[in-house]
């Protein structure tokens, strides 16, 4: 029966959008598929709309004077002197919405989840209230600041590591301060459009947050969280500034003393990599430079080989985790707005990293 209750709130949500688009049977049809899985008083309120404004177009000729609400629930228009977005209706179930999320204290209450909430939870909560609350199908105001605390609230909690830095400073610091905001400290690495376009089949995150590969190495840009509000007198600053003289510190001397990795897994070659060879046992391409078989045999040329093996399934464990986020994303968000088009799309659409992983994995393991 649960599931008869989501089918029939997106076949309400299929009607709302035909509502706005002035496609009266298109609306009653899947208003009336909605009520016979899971009869609700918002699709009641729907239909009813719906033949009051017949009724009226069949006598004035127009339906000019009369506008369904789209929801079941009142609707508001910004002042005619503000921008165009915000002029754009919104309906009270909206507002209310976004006064809750507002109202959170902690990214779990942003999501409407337990601490202990699985992978697969996360996700669920995220693309349910992502979509609610994106700026184009949301237009109280504040929507746009509640869509971007939710892609927030799961980039960190879905982020094992920032997860628990959350778990053990977050909300100690919201106790503590007086600000609502102090969550800044823990913001993520993908910016909420991105991840929502990861997630939905926008595109791949922007350079900013993407992984980038360097010599087989693989490494992660960060944006650093500059923005700190001075604490204190200068004994305090000095105490908060630190750890971060310490990590330069490290960096600097991790930078003198760690050596390039000899290879490249470009598929190409690049500077100082031109050699192309193959390891022996998965038959990996790399490139090396024109001296490295003076340097590396036996022992120390099997060593290289694993590492660059190694590097090579870490990379297409990264690239097949977001090819299944793409197409995951796509089919939920065809099977949410009804488009059966995307659906087949999506149902196509291939997970070649993942199937290359799996080939690895079986020869590794002599299957």
């Amino acid at each position: 029966m649960e599931g008869n209750k989501d089918e029939a709130e997106r076949c309400i949500e299929i009607a709302v959008k035909a509502i706005r688009n002035n496609q009266a049977e298109k609306a009653r049809r899947f208003l009336d598929k909605a009520q016979r899985l899971f009869p609700t008083d918002r699709a009641s309120v729907l239909l009813k709309s719906l033949e009051q404004n017949e009724h009226a177009s069949s006598q004035n000729g127009s339906t000019a004077g009369t506008e369904a609400p789209e929801d079941g629930s009142e609707h508001h228009r910004a002042p005619e002197d503000r921008s165009s977005d915000s002029a754009k209706p919104y309906t009270t179930d909206q507002v209310d919405a976004v006064k809750r999320i507002k109202q959170c204290k902690n990214y779990y209450e942003i999501l409407g989840v337990q601490k202990d909430a699985s992978d697969d939870d996360l996700k669920k909560a995220y693309r349910k209230l992502a979509l609610k609350f994106h700026p184009d199908k949301n237009h109280a105001p504040g929507a746009t600041e509640a869509f971007k605390a939710i892609g927030n609230a799961y980039a960190v909690l879905s982020n094992p590591e920032k997860k628990r830095q959350y778990d053990q400073y977050g909300e100690v610091k919201s106790r503590a301060g007086r600000h609502s905001h102090t969550n800044a400290d823990f913001q993520p690495d993908i910016t909420p459009e991105d991840l929502f376009n990861m997630f939905f089949g926008g595109g791949f995150p922007s350079s900013s947050a993407a992984h980038m590969y360097s010599n087989g190495r693989t490494r992660f840009s960060q944006q650093h969280q500059e923005r700190r509000e001075q604490r204190g007198g200068g004994l305090a600053l000095l105490v908060q500034l630190m750890p971060i003289f310490i990590l330069v510190i490290v960096s600097a001397l991790s930078q003198m003393i760690i050596t390039h990795p000899p290879y490249s897994l470009s598929f190409t070659p690049s500077a100082g990599h031109t050699q192309k060879r193959f390891t022996e046992t998965l038959r990996v391409p790399y490139y090396v430079n024109e001296h490295f078989g003076q340097e590396y045999s036996g022992m120390s040329l099997r060593k290289v080989e694993r590492n660059v093996e190694d590097d090579y399934i870490s990379n297409l464990r990264n690239n097949c985790w977001r090819e299944k986020q793409h197409k995951e994303g796509l089919l939920y968000r065809a099977r949410y707005f009804g488009d059966s088009e995307l659906y087949n799309r999506a149902q196509r659409m291939g997970t070649p990293s993942c199937s290359r992983l799996s080939e690895v994995q079986a020869s590794l393991h002599g299957y």
